[in-house]
């Protein structure tokens, strides 16, 4: 028996940060994010000689012991295979098991597309198709979100966990109780004049998100003015792209994406450098209308909003810092599991 799961990553239109738990516990969070054709994948395949193998192929990293009910959770590159092996034994299995787990993750770790937060996803899916757990989506969501950032005690928010559960074009509203998804019914045409005008740019550039966000949530925490303002606007550019793209108001998601760029560097300091705001500023000059970095900031990849055929003369413009220009449609389905 093979066991399989695949969850799609994000890129995050509008009102990323605001679903750090700092701030919707004070002021409620809103975001609006699309997930992508780019998937983190698991495969579990149960064994009977009482041993676990773990394989993360992307990293090429490797984990064996005998079954046993907690995994030592060290910090290295399997930390969420463990973490997520350790909450199912202890909440819904009560027992060791023995099996092969398999991971992949079309996009590097720290990419800003969600990659470590949807791989737990994709994990757990995977966990939940073998053992029959009575999990819906909103329980998958919530419990990925625990693993990460209550059992493994890693920084960040809420809004990767739901997205790749649920996947499609969704308008998220975070609570301190609660998450709401509200599914967005956007046009095919819409949504494939988005990807055709969208240039998604890795900058391969590395990044410390974890003292980004700390930051940014220490910010909130001692009423730092300047950055929770501009979390008010990010929030605000949420519900301003959710509207012009439900409406197909094309010629305003560069203005609206630029907006938000403005406001989000405001939030912490290591968002942005010389280096990511010489990229910004030559895709503006070469067509694009606005833009923003993917994720907490500081690297990984960033998003160009290019209209009127201005694509072409983007992505060449961009060659000359190194990056890579990476293909992708929106995609309508969340986490997907199956068995063979």
């Amino acid at each position: 028996m093979i066991i399989r799961s695949k969850a799609p990553l994000r890129v995050s239109l509008g009102g990323g940060g605001t679903d750090l738990e700092a701030y919707t516990n004070r002021y409620g969070g809103a975001i609006l994010n699309a997930t992508i054709s780019l998937y983190a994948y698991a495969t579990i395949q149960p064994r009977h000689d009482g041993k676990i193998s773990i394989y993360s192929v992307d990293r090429d990293e490797r984990f064996e012991t005998e079954a046993v009910e907690e995994l030592p959770v060290e910090n290295d590159g399997l930390i969420l295979h463990k973490g997520i092996y350790n909450r199912v034994v202890r909440e819904f299995t009560g027992a060791p098991r023995a099996f092969d787990l398999t991971t992949y993750v079309d996009a590097p770790p720290g990419s800003g597309l969600g990659s470590s937060s949807t791989l737990v996803v994709a994990i757990l899916g995977a966990f939940t198709e073998w053992l029959k757990l009575p999990l819906g989506e909103y329980d998958i969501a919530q419990l990925a979100y625990e693993i990460e950032r209550i059992d493994l005690k890693m920084p960040g928010g809420k809004q990767d966990q739901y997205a790749a559960t649920f996947g499609g074009v969704n308008f998220m509203e975070f609570h301190k109780d609660k998450v709401i998804v509200n599914p967005l019914r956007v046009s095919t045409v819409y949504l494939n004049e988005l990807s055709y005008n969208m240039v998604l740019y890795n900058t391969e550039v590395s990044r410390l998100t974890t003292r980004i966000i700390e930051t940014q949530t220490r910010n909130v925490i001692e009423n730092n003015t300047k950055s929770i303002e501009a979390m008010h606007r990010i929030k605000e550019q949420a519900i301003m792209m959710k509207e012009a793209i439900l409406k197909g108001e094309f010629d305003d998601i560069g203005k609206i994406l630029d907006y938000g760029w403005q406001s989000k560097k405001l939030m912490a300091e290591g968002i942005t450098n010389p280096y990511l705001d010489d990229i910004y500023e030559t895709a503006l000059r070469s067509g694009a209308t606005g833009g923003k970095i993917s994720g907490a900031g500081g690297g990984g990849f960033m998003f160009f909003y290019c209209p009127d055929n201005t694509r072409a003369s983007v992505i060449k413009a961009l060659k000359k810092f190194g990056g890579e220009v990476k293909r992708y449609d929106y995609t309508t389905i969340g986490l997907t599991t199956w068995t063979i």
